[in-house]
Protein backbone atom coordinates (compact mmCIF):
# COMPACT_ATOMS: atom_id res chain seq x y z
CA UNK A 1 0.00 0.00 0.00
CA UNK A 2 1.56 3.33 -0.58
CA UNK A 3 2.15 5.89 2.14
CA UNK A 4 2.57 8.89 2.24
CA UNK A 5 5.97 10.69 2.90
CA UNK A 6 6.34 13.43 5.79
CA UNK A 7 6.86 16.13 3.39
CA UNK A 8 3.89 15.35 1.35
CA UNK A 9 1.80 15.30 4.40
CA UNK A 10 2.68 18.45 5.24
CA UNK A 11 2.45 19.96 1.63
CA UNK A 12 -1.23 18.56 1.56
CA UNK A 13 -2.16 19.99 4.84
CA UNK A 14 -0.36 23.30 4.56
CA UNK A 15 -2.07 24.12 0.85
CA UNK A 16 -5.45 22.72 1.92
CA UNK A 17 -5.16 25.19 5.33
CA UNK A 18 -4.52 27.82 2.23
CA UNK A 19 -7.69 27.09 0.70
CA UNK A 20 -6.29 24.92 -2.29
CA UNK A 21 -9.10 22.71 -3.65
CA UNK A 22 -8.40 18.56 -3.37
CA UNK A 23 -7.89 18.58 -7.48
CA UNK A 24 -5.06 21.60 -7.41
CA UNK A 25 -3.33 19.74 -4.56
CA UNK A 26 -2.86 16.88 -6.37
CA UNK A 27 -1.74 18.15 -9.78
CA UNK A 28 0.54 20.53 -7.81
CA UNK A 29 1.67 17.33 -5.81
CA UNK A 30 1.76 14.89 -8.54
CA UNK A 31 -0.89 12.73 -6.26
CA UNK A 32 -4.06 10.59 -7.70
CA UNK A 33 -6.91 12.94 -6.09
CA UNK A 34 -8.34 10.32 -3.93
CA UNK A 35 -5.49 9.80 -2.09
CA UNK A 36 -5.24 13.75 -1.04
CA UNK A 37 -8.91 13.37 0.52
CA UNK A 38 -8.52 10.48 2.04
CA UNK A 39 -5.59 11.66 3.89
CA UNK A 40 -7.75 14.92 4.95
CA UNK A 41 -10.19 12.72 5.85
CA UNK A 42 -8.26 10.84 8.52
CA UNK A 43 -7.32 14.19 9.56
CA UNK A 44 -10.09 15.64 10.79
CA UNK A 45 -11.71 14.52 13.88
CA UNK A 46 -14.90 12.62 13.88
CA UNK A 47 -18.51 13.73 13.98
CA UNK A 48 -20.75 13.20 17.31
CA UNK A 49 -23.29 10.02 16.49
CA UNK A 50 -26.91 10.99 16.33
CA UNK A 51 -29.49 10.07 19.26
CA UNK A 52 -32.69 8.16 18.16
CA UNK A 53 -35.12 11.24 17.08
CA UNK A 54 -32.33 13.85 17.36
CA UNK A 55 -31.56 15.93 14.15
CA UNK A 56 -28.35 14.53 12.16
CA UNK A 57 -25.38 16.60 12.86
CA UNK A 58 -24.41 18.98 10.05
CA UNK A 59 -21.13 17.82 8.13
CA UNK A 60 -18.37 19.90 8.76
CA UNK A 61 -17.26 22.47 6.42
CA UNK A 62 -13.55 23.02 6.17
CA UNK A 63 -12.05 26.77 5.75
CA UNK A 64 -9.28 28.57 5.30
CA UNK A 65 -7.35 27.41 8.48
CA UNK A 66 -9.10 24.72 9.75
CA UNK A 67 -8.48 21.14 9.81
CA UNK A 68 -11.85 19.72 9.69
CA UNK A 69 -12.76 18.68 5.84
CA UNK A 70 -16.04 17.63 4.71
CA UNK A 71 -15.65 14.38 2.42
CA UNK A 72 -14.94 15.30 -0.76
CA UNK A 73 -16.59 13.94 -3.97
CA UNK A 74 -14.19 10.93 -5.02
CA UNK A 75 -12.29 11.01 -8.00
CA UNK A 76 -13.77 9.09 -11.15
CA UNK A 77 -12.45 5.57 -11.21
CA UNK A 78 -10.90 4.44 -14.77
CA UNK A 79 -11.56 0.87 -17.09
CA UNK A 80 -9.58 -1.80 -14.84
CA UNK A 81 -10.04 0.02 -11.23
CA UNK A 82 -12.37 -0.44 -8.43
CA UNK A 83 -11.68 2.83 -6.47
CA UNK A 84 -13.38 5.91 -7.12
CA UNK A 85 -16.59 6.94 -8.52
CA UNK A 86 -17.85 5.37 -11.38
CA UNK A 87 -18.55 7.16 -14.55
CA UNK A 88 -21.74 7.69 -16.30
CA UNK A 89 -20.15 5.87 -19.03
CA UNK A 90 -19.63 2.66 -17.63
CA UNK A 91 -23.09 1.13 -18.58
CA UNK A 92 -22.42 2.03 -22.70
CA UNK A 93 -18.84 0.28 -22.01
CA UNK A 94 -19.89 -2.35 -24.50
CA UNK A 95 -20.81 0.04 -27.26
CA UNK A 96 -18.33 2.66 -27.13
CA UNK A 97 -15.63 0.04 -27.26
CA UNK A 98 -17.62 -1.60 -30.13
CA UNK A 99 -17.58 2.41 -31.50
CA UNK A 100 -13.80 2.38 -31.18
CA UNK A 101 -13.14 -0.30 -32.95
CA UNK A 102 -14.43 1.19 -35.56
CA UNK A 103 -13.19 3.74 -35.89
CA UNK A 104 -15.53 6.45 -34.63
CA UNK A 105 -14.91 9.54 -33.22
CA UNK A 106 -15.57 10.56 -29.64
CA UNK A 107 -18.27 13.07 -30.90
CA UNK A 108 -19.92 10.52 -32.94
CA UNK A 109 -20.33 8.11 -30.04
CA UNK A 110 -21.53 11.20 -27.83
CA UNK A 111 -24.04 11.38 -30.91
CA UNK A 112 -25.13 8.05 -31.38
CA UNK A 113 -25.76 7.22 -27.14
CA UNK A 114 -28.23 10.55 -27.48
CA UNK A 115 -30.10 9.20 -30.19
CA UNK A 116 -30.13 5.54 -29.71
CA UNK A 117 -29.67 4.67 -25.93
CA UNK A 118 -31.08 8.19 -24.51
CA UNK A 119 -27.73 8.64 -22.57
CA UNK A 120 -27.97 11.59 -20.53
CA UNK A 121 -24.29 12.60 -19.66
CA UNK A 122 -22.27 14.97 -21.10
CA UNK A 123 -19.90 15.01 -24.33
CA UNK A 124 -16.63 15.58 -22.48
CA UNK A 125 -17.53 12.49 -20.18
CA UNK A 126 -17.66 10.25 -23.24
CA UNK A 127 -14.35 11.44 -24.64
CA UNK A 128 -12.86 11.23 -21.10
CA UNK A 129 -13.84 7.32 -20.81
CA UNK A 130 -13.01 6.65 -24.77
CA UNK A 131 -9.71 8.24 -23.96
CA UNK A 132 -8.94 5.98 -21.20
CA UNK A 133 -10.81 2.94 -23.42
CA UNK A 134 -8.32 3.65 -26.20
CA UNK A 135 -4.90 3.87 -23.40
CA UNK A 136 -5.98 0.66 -22.31
CA UNK A 137 -6.00 -1.16 -26.11
CA UNK A 138 -3.21 0.60 -27.72
CA UNK A 139 -2.45 -0.50 -31.23
CA UNK A 140 0.48 -3.18 -31.44
CA UNK A 141 3.53 -1.60 -33.61
CA UNK A 142 3.66 -3.04 -37.03
CA UNK A 143 6.94 -4.40 -37.78
CA UNK A 144 8.75 -3.54 -41.41
CA UNK A 145 11.22 -6.34 -43.32
CA UNK A 146 12.09 -5.76 -46.49
CA UNK A 147 13.45 -7.99 -49.36
CA UNK A 148 17.67 -8.22 -49.70
CA UNK A 149 18.94 -4.89 -50.96
CA UNK A 150 15.82 -3.47 -50.86
CA UNK A 151 16.69 -0.90 -48.12
CA UNK A 152 19.52 0.77 -46.25
CA UNK A 153 19.23 3.22 -43.44
CA UNK A 154 21.42 5.94 -42.10
CA UNK A 155 22.20 7.67 -38.95
CA UNK A 156 24.92 9.52 -36.90
CA UNK A 157 25.87 9.21 -33.54
CA UNK A 158 28.74 10.00 -30.85
CA UNK A 159 31.86 8.54 -31.36
CA UNK A 160 34.82 8.09 -29.09
CA UNK A 161 37.17 10.92 -28.01
CA UNK A 162 40.08 11.50 -29.88
CA UNK A 163 43.26 13.42 -28.31
CA UNK A 164 43.73 15.99 -30.78
CA UNK A 165 47.02 17.35 -29.25
CA UNK A 166 48.80 17.07 -25.87
CA UNK A 167 45.83 18.02 -23.02
CA UNK A 168 42.94 18.60 -25.62
CA UNK A 169 40.60 16.16 -27.04
CA UNK A 170 38.26 16.09 -29.09
CA UNK A 171 35.13 14.02 -30.02
CA UNK A 172 33.89 13.47 -33.44
CA UNK A 173 30.78 11.94 -35.36
CA UNK A 174 30.33 8.30 -35.96
CA UNK A 175 28.48 7.30 -39.06
CA UNK A 176 26.79 4.49 -39.10
CA UNK A 177 24.66 2.70 -42.38
CA UNK A 178 22.74 -1.00 -41.71
CA UNK A 179 21.14 -3.11 -44.53
CA UNK A 180 17.42 -3.66 -43.61
CA UNK A 181 17.61 -7.18 -44.37
CA UNK A 182 20.68 -8.70 -43.27
CA UNK A 183 21.52 -6.17 -40.71
CA UNK A 184 24.76 -5.90 -42.44
CA UNK A 185 26.75 -2.54 -41.31
CA UNK A 186 29.55 0.02 -41.84
CA UNK A 187 31.03 2.53 -39.48
CA UNK A 188 33.02 5.25 -39.83
CA UNK A 189 34.15 8.51 -38.17
CA UNK A 190 33.87 11.72 -39.62
CA UNK A 191 34.50 15.45 -38.23
CA UNK A 192 31.85 17.16 -39.80
CA UNK A 193 28.36 16.44 -41.41
CA UNK A 194 28.67 18.76 -44.24
CA UNK A 195 27.38 17.88 -47.44
CA UNK A 196 30.46 16.54 -49.03
CA UNK A 197 31.28 14.22 -45.69
CA UNK A 198 27.80 12.85 -45.97
CA UNK A 199 28.00 12.06 -49.54
CA UNK A 200 31.32 10.74 -49.13
CA UNK A 201 30.88 8.72 -46.12
CA UNK A 202 27.61 7.03 -48.06
CA UNK A 203 30.09 6.58 -51.10
CA UNK A 204 32.46 4.78 -49.17
CA UNK A 205 29.39 2.32 -47.94
CA UNK A 206 28.83 1.71 -50.97
CA UNK A 207 32.37 0.61 -51.88
CA UNK A 208 32.56 -1.59 -48.60
CA UNK A 209 29.25 -3.76 -49.80
CA UNK A 210 30.37 -4.23 -53.02
CA UNK A 211 26.42 -2.85 -54.41
CA UNK A 212 24.28 -0.22 -54.28
CA UNK A 213 20.59 -0.71 -52.41
CA UNK A 214 17.55 0.30 -54.25
CA UNK A 215 16.57 2.85 -51.41
CA UNK A 216 18.43 4.95 -48.55
CA UNK A 217 16.15 5.58 -45.59
CA UNK A 218 17.89 9.22 -43.92
CA UNK A 219 17.46 11.42 -41.21
CA UNK A 220 16.68 14.69 -41.78
CA UNK A 221 19.63 16.28 -41.44
CA UNK A 222 20.61 19.81 -42.56
CA UNK A 223 23.31 18.66 -44.87
CA UNK A 224 21.25 16.41 -46.78
CA UNK A 225 17.61 17.94 -46.63
CA UNK A 226 16.65 21.53 -47.41
CA UNK A 227 12.89 21.29 -46.52
CA UNK A 228 11.93 18.79 -44.27
CA UNK A 229 8.20 17.32 -45.15
CA UNK A 230 7.06 14.16 -45.20
CA UNK A 231 5.29 14.32 -48.94
CA UNK A 232 7.88 16.68 -50.80
CA UNK A 233 10.96 16.97 -48.87
CA UNK A 234 13.60 19.38 -50.39
CA UNK A 235 16.76 17.66 -50.80
CA UNK A 236 20.08 19.29 -51.62
CA UNK A 237 20.65 19.08 -55.34
CA UNK A 238 23.88 17.54 -54.63
CA UNK A 239 22.32 14.93 -52.91
CA UNK A 240 20.00 14.16 -56.03
CA UNK A 241 22.67 14.36 -58.17
CA UNK A 242 24.25 11.35 -56.20
CA UNK A 243 21.72 9.24 -56.00
CA UNK A 244 21.36 9.61 -60.05
CA UNK A 245 24.84 8.91 -60.34
CA UNK A 246 24.69 5.28 -58.00
CA UNK A 247 21.08 4.56 -59.57
CA UNK A 248 19.21 4.46 -55.75
CA UNK A 249 16.43 6.51 -54.01
CA UNK A 250 17.11 8.82 -51.09
CA UNK A 251 14.16 8.89 -48.91
CA UNK A 252 13.86 10.94 -45.91
CA UNK A 253 11.77 10.07 -42.43
CA UNK A 254 8.75 11.41 -41.07
CA UNK A 255 10.58 14.58 -39.15
CA UNK A 256 10.63 13.48 -35.30
CA UNK A 257 9.87 10.06 -36.32
CA UNK A 258 13.00 7.63 -35.37
CA UNK A 259 10.96 4.71 -35.47
CA UNK A 260 10.63 5.02 -39.02
CA UNK A 261 14.18 4.49 -38.65
CA UNK A 262 14.09 1.87 -36.05
CA UNK A 263 17.06 -0.42 -37.00
CA UNK A 264 19.42 2.02 -37.64
CA UNK A 265 18.14 3.95 -33.96
CA UNK A 266 19.39 0.31 -32.49
CA UNK A 267 22.35 0.00 -34.78
CA UNK A 268 23.89 3.65 -33.34
CA UNK A 269 23.50 2.53 -29.92
CA UNK A 270 24.96 -0.83 -30.13
CA UNK A 271 28.22 0.55 -32.03
CA UNK A 272 28.55 3.39 -29.23
CA UNK A 273 27.85 1.07 -26.02
CA UNK A 274 30.24 -2.07 -27.97
CA UNK A 275 32.60 -0.91 -30.12
CA UNK A 276 33.74 2.98 -29.01
CA UNK A 277 32.17 3.56 -25.16
CA UNK A 278 35.51 4.05 -22.97
CA UNK A 279 38.07 4.09 -25.32
CA UNK A 280 40.24 6.75 -26.40
CA UNK A 281 42.19 7.25 -29.69
CA UNK A 282 45.58 9.21 -30.60
CA UNK A 283 43.72 9.69 -34.39
CA UNK A 284 40.56 10.10 -36.52
CA UNK A 285 42.04 7.29 -38.48
CA UNK A 286 43.10 4.65 -35.59
CA UNK A 287 39.15 4.83 -34.52
CA UNK A 288 38.65 4.29 -37.89
CA UNK A 289 40.83 1.17 -38.17
CA UNK A 290 39.13 -0.04 -34.84
CA UNK A 291 35.70 0.16 -36.13
CA UNK A 292 36.78 -1.75 -39.33
CA UNK A 293 38.06 -4.05 -37.44
CA UNK A 294 35.08 -3.99 -34.64
CA UNK A 295 32.79 -4.62 -37.80
CA UNK A 296 34.66 -7.90 -39.19
CA UNK A 297 35.23 -9.21 -35.55
CA UNK A 298 32.34 -8.63 -33.45
CA UNK A 299 29.03 -7.49 -36.06
CA UNK A 300 29.86 -9.51 -38.58
CA UNK A 301 29.83 -12.34 -36.12
CA UNK A 302 26.97 -12.08 -33.97
CA UNK A 303 23.76 -13.33 -33.76
CA UNK A 304 21.02 -10.95 -34.83
CA UNK A 305 18.10 -10.88 -32.01
CA UNK A 306 15.37 -10.70 -34.72
CA UNK A 307 16.44 -11.96 -37.82
CA UNK A 308 18.00 -15.39 -35.93
CA UNK A 309 20.83 -15.48 -38.39
CA UNK A 310 24.94 -14.54 -38.03
CA UNK A 311 24.92 -11.33 -39.75
CA UNK A 312 28.03 -11.81 -41.75
CA UNK A 313 26.71 -15.06 -43.80
CA UNK A 314 23.35 -13.65 -43.95
CA UNK A 315 24.71 -10.20 -45.90
CA UNK A 316 27.23 -13.02 -48.55
CA UNK A 317 24.61 -15.51 -49.37
CA UNK A 318 21.71 -13.78 -49.23
CA UNK A 319 21.96 -9.53 -49.88
CA UNK A 320 25.22 -8.93 -51.83
CA UNK A 321 24.37 -10.54 -54.66
CA UNK A 322 20.87 -8.82 -55.17
CA UNK A 323 22.65 -5.56 -54.82
CA UNK A 324 22.86 -2.99 -57.83
CA UNK A 325 26.12 -2.85 -59.49
CA UNK A 326 28.78 0.07 -58.56
CA UNK A 327 29.01 2.84 -61.20
CA UNK A 328 32.28 2.74 -63.15
CA UNK A 329 33.26 6.14 -61.50
CA UNK A 330 33.09 7.80 -58.33
CA UNK A 331 31.09 10.19 -57.78
CA UNK A 332 32.65 13.63 -59.30
CA UNK A 333 33.58 16.31 -56.63
CA UNK A 334 32.42 19.88 -57.11
CA UNK A 335 31.32 23.05 -55.27
CA UNK A 336 27.91 24.34 -55.65
CA UNK A 337 25.66 27.19 -54.03
CA UNK A 338 23.28 29.14 -55.32
CA UNK A 339 23.64 32.49 -56.87
CA UNK A 340 21.75 35.76 -57.61
CA UNK A 341 22.57 37.05 -61.78
CA UNK A 342 23.82 40.21 -62.04
CA UNK A 343 22.20 43.09 -64.08
CA UNK A 344 25.13 42.76 -66.94
CA UNK A 345 23.58 39.10 -67.57
CA UNK A 346 26.70 37.61 -65.37
CA UNK A 347 27.38 35.02 -62.08
CA UNK A 348 30.02 35.42 -59.74
CA UNK A 349 31.86 31.89 -59.08
CA UNK A 350 34.90 31.83 -57.49
CA UNK A 351 36.17 35.20 -58.36
CA UNK A 352 34.80 35.16 -61.83
CA UNK A 353 32.00 35.77 -64.13
CA UNK A 354 30.14 33.07 -66.20
CA UNK A 355 27.37 34.46 -68.58
CA UNK A 356 23.61 33.34 -68.47
CA UNK A 357 20.32 33.64 -70.61
CA UNK A 358 19.06 37.15 -70.45
CA UNK A 359 15.85 36.12 -69.36
CA UNK A 360 17.29 35.57 -65.65
CA UNK A 361 18.68 38.53 -65.20
CA UNK A 362 17.65 39.49 -61.16
CA UNK A 363 16.56 35.54 -60.53
CA UNK A 364 17.65 33.41 -58.47
CA UNK A 365 20.30 30.13 -60.17
CA UNK A 366 21.94 26.99 -58.85
CA UNK A 367 26.11 27.17 -59.81
CA UNK A 368 28.02 24.29 -59.76
CA UNK A 369 31.54 24.30 -60.51
CA UNK A 370 34.84 21.43 -59.96
CA UNK A 371 37.91 21.66 -61.57
CA UNK A 372 37.52 22.31 -65.55
CA UNK A 373 34.18 23.20 -65.95
CA UNK A 374 31.23 25.05 -64.74
CA UNK A 375 27.47 24.61 -64.80
CA UNK A 376 24.88 27.22 -64.34
CA UNK A 377 21.04 25.65 -63.41
CA UNK A 378 17.45 27.32 -63.37
CA UNK A 379 16.08 26.56 -59.51
CA UNK A 380 13.96 23.18 -61.23
CA UNK A 381 17.57 21.67 -61.89
CA UNK A 382 17.46 22.55 -66.18
CA UNK A 383 20.67 23.16 -66.90
CA UNK A 384 21.25 26.88 -68.80
CA UNK A 385 24.66 27.51 -69.32
CA UNK A 386 27.84 25.78 -69.29
CA UNK A 387 31.38 27.58 -69.33
CA UNK A 388 34.75 26.70 -69.04
CA UNK A 389 36.50 27.22 -65.51
CA UNK A 390 38.53 30.72 -66.43
CA UNK A 391 40.95 32.29 -64.22
CA UNK A 392 39.88 34.45 -61.39
CA UNK A 393 38.63 38.04 -62.70
CA UNK A 394 38.00 37.29 -66.11
CA UNK A 395 34.52 37.06 -67.60
CA UNK A 396 33.00 34.44 -69.61
CA UNK A 397 30.62 35.38 -71.87
CA UNK A 398 28.66 33.28 -74.52
CA UNK A 399 27.68 35.09 -77.69
CA UNK A 400 24.49 33.63 -77.39
CA UNK A 401 23.50 34.85 -74.12
CA UNK A 402 23.54 38.62 -75.42
CA UNK A 403 20.06 39.82 -76.39
CA UNK A 404 19.73 40.91 -79.77
CA UNK A 405 18.82 44.51 -79.07
CA UNK A 406 22.13 44.61 -76.82
CA UNK A 407 24.26 43.58 -79.80
CA UNK A 408 25.63 45.58 -82.85
CA UNK A 409 25.61 45.07 -86.59
CA UNK A 410 29.39 45.08 -86.23
CA UNK A 411 29.37 42.16 -84.20
CA UNK A 412 27.22 39.89 -86.84
CA UNK A 413 30.84 39.70 -88.70
CA UNK A 414 31.65 40.75 -92.33
CA UNK A 415 30.29 37.92 -93.41
CA UNK A 416 26.89 38.60 -92.15
CA UNK A 417 27.07 41.97 -93.65
CA UNK A 418 28.02 40.68 -97.16
CA UNK A 419 25.37 38.41 -97.38
CA UNK A 420 23.01 41.51 -96.07
CA UNK A 421 24.67 43.77 -98.97
CA UNK A 422 23.84 41.08 -101.80
CA UNK A 423 20.09 40.86 -100.47
CA UNK A 424 19.95 44.40 -101.62
CA UNK A 425 20.85 43.31 -105.29
CA UNK A 426 23.21 42.05 -107.69
CA UNK A 427 24.81 45.61 -108.18
CA UNK A 428 25.10 46.11 -104.49
CA UNK A 429 26.27 43.21 -103.45
CA UNK A 430 29.22 43.30 -106.66
CA UNK A 431 30.02 47.29 -104.98
CA UNK A 432 29.76 45.69 -101.50
CA UNK A 433 32.86 42.73 -102.17
CA UNK A 434 35.03 44.55 -104.46
CA UNK A 435 34.87 47.41 -101.29
CA UNK A 436 35.85 45.06 -98.74
CA UNK A 437 38.56 43.42 -101.09
CA UNK A 438 40.26 47.02 -101.61
CA UNK A 439 39.85 48.61 -98.29
CA UNK A 440 39.94 45.32 -95.64
CA UNK A 441 38.83 46.32 -92.07
CA UNK A 442 38.21 49.49 -92.94
CA UNK A 443 35.09 48.59 -95.25
CA UNK A 444 33.13 47.11 -92.37
CA UNK A 445 32.03 50.07 -90.93
CA UNK A 446 30.86 51.18 -94.75
CA UNK A 447 29.32 47.81 -95.32
CA UNK A 448 27.10 48.90 -92.17
CA UNK A 449 26.19 52.48 -93.78
CA UNK A 450 25.00 50.37 -97.27
CA UNK A 451 22.34 48.95 -94.99
CA UNK A 452 21.53 51.85 -93.47
CA UNK A 453 21.21 53.95 -97.00
CA UNK A 454 18.69 50.94 -98.41
CA UNK A 455 15.92 52.39 -95.42
CA UNK A 456 15.97 55.65 -97.18
CA UNK A 457 16.45 55.18 -100.85
CA UNK A 458 14.60 52.99 -103.28
CA UNK A 459 16.30 49.45 -104.31
CA UNK A 460 16.17 50.70 -108.32
CA UNK A 461 18.30 53.93 -106.98
CA UNK A 462 20.65 52.06 -105.42
CA UNK A 463 21.20 49.55 -107.76
CA UNK A 464 21.57 52.42 -110.61
CA UNK A 465 23.64 54.04 -108.06
CA UNK A 466 25.42 50.80 -107.13
CA UNK A 467 26.23 50.25 -110.93
CA UNK A 468 28.01 53.61 -111.58
CA UNK A 469 29.81 54.22 -108.66
CA UNK A 470 31.34 50.24 -109.47
CA UNK A 471 31.90 51.29 -113.29
CA UNK A 472 33.89 54.19 -112.19
CA UNK A 473 36.10 53.04 -109.32
CA UNK A 474 34.13 54.63 -106.45
CA UNK A 475 34.46 53.30 -103.37
CA UNK A 476 33.49 55.31 -100.81
CA UNK A 477 30.35 55.83 -98.78
CA UNK A 478 30.36 59.61 -99.39
CA UNK A 479 30.61 58.93 -103.38
CA UNK A 480 27.81 56.47 -103.17
CA UNK A 481 25.44 59.23 -101.02
CA UNK A 482 26.63 61.91 -103.97
CA UNK A 483 25.26 59.72 -106.67
CA UNK A 484 21.85 58.78 -105.19
CA UNK A 485 20.95 62.23 -104.85
CA UNK A 486 22.12 63.67 -107.73
CA UNK A 487 20.20 61.92 -110.93
CA UNK A 488 22.01 60.73 -113.53
CA UNK A 489 19.54 61.56 -116.71
CA UNK A 490 17.06 64.40 -117.46
CA UNK A 491 13.75 63.32 -116.95
CA UNK A 492 11.50 62.66 -120.06
CA UNK A 493 8.12 64.14 -120.02
CA UNK A 494 5.46 62.72 -122.75
CA UNK A 495 2.48 65.05 -123.85
CA UNK A 496 -1.06 63.59 -123.26
CA UNK A 497 -3.60 63.58 -126.31
CA UNK A 498 -6.32 64.19 -124.89
CA UNK A 499 -7.21 65.91 -121.03
CA UNK A 500 -10.96 66.89 -119.92
CA UNK A 501 -9.54 70.22 -120.27
CA UNK A 502 -9.08 70.53 -123.59
CA UNK A 503 -11.57 70.27 -126.45
CA UNK A 504 -11.38 68.42 -129.52
CA UNK A 505 -10.46 70.30 -132.39
CA UNK A 506 -13.62 69.73 -134.38
CA UNK A 507 -15.13 71.54 -132.19
CA UNK A 508 -12.21 74.74 -132.80
CA UNK A 509 -13.21 74.03 -136.41
CA UNK A 510 -17.11 75.44 -136.05
CA UNK A 511 -16.62 78.21 -134.83
CA UNK A 512 -12.95 79.52 -136.66
CA UNK A 513 -13.47 77.67 -140.38
CA UNK A 514 -11.31 80.28 -142.40
CA UNK A 515 -8.38 78.83 -139.87
CA UNK A 516 -9.00 75.18 -141.02
CA UNK A 517 -9.82 75.88 -144.75
CA UNK A 518 -6.67 75.20 -147.22
CA UNK A 519 -5.62 78.58 -149.14
CA UNK A 520 -6.67 79.11 -152.23
CA UNK A 521 -4.69 80.17 -155.37
CA UNK A 522 -4.94 83.96 -156.56
CA UNK A 523 -4.19 85.27 -159.75
CA UNK A 524 -0.94 88.53 -159.52
CA UNK A 525 -1.29 90.55 -162.44
CA UNK A 526 2.12 91.59 -161.95
CA UNK A 527 3.61 87.74 -162.29
CA UNK A 528 4.82 87.55 -165.62
CA UNK A 529 4.69 83.87 -165.66
CA UNK A 530 1.70 82.38 -168.06
CA UNK A 531 -1.31 81.20 -166.99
Amino acid sequence: MYQLKLNQQQAILTLHQAGWSNRAIALELKLNRETVGKYLRAQSPPVAATTTGAEPAEPAISTPGSAVVADSKPAISTPGSVAGRKSSCAAWEPQIRAALELGLSAQRIYQDLVTAHQFVGSYQSVKRFARRLGALNPLPWRRMECEPAQEMQVDYGQGAWVNVAPGKRKRPHVFRVVLSHSRKGYSEAVWQQTTESFLRTLENAFRYFGGVPHTVVIDNLRAAVTKADWYEPELNPKLVAFAEHYHTVILPTRPRTPRHKGKIESGIDYVQENALKGRQFPSLAEQNVCLWDWELRVADTRIHGTTRQQVGPAFTQHEQPKLQPLPAMLFPVFSEAPRIVARDGHVEVARTYYSVPPEYVGRKVWARWELRMVRIFNLRMEPIAVHVRQDPGRFATDPRHVHSRKRSVVENGQAWLLDRARLLGPHAGTWAEEMIKLRGAYGIRVLQGLLQLAGKHTPANLEAASQLAAAHGLWRLRDLKQLLETPSRQEQFQFIQEHPLIRDLSQYEALIPDCFSPPTETTNPNDPSPQ
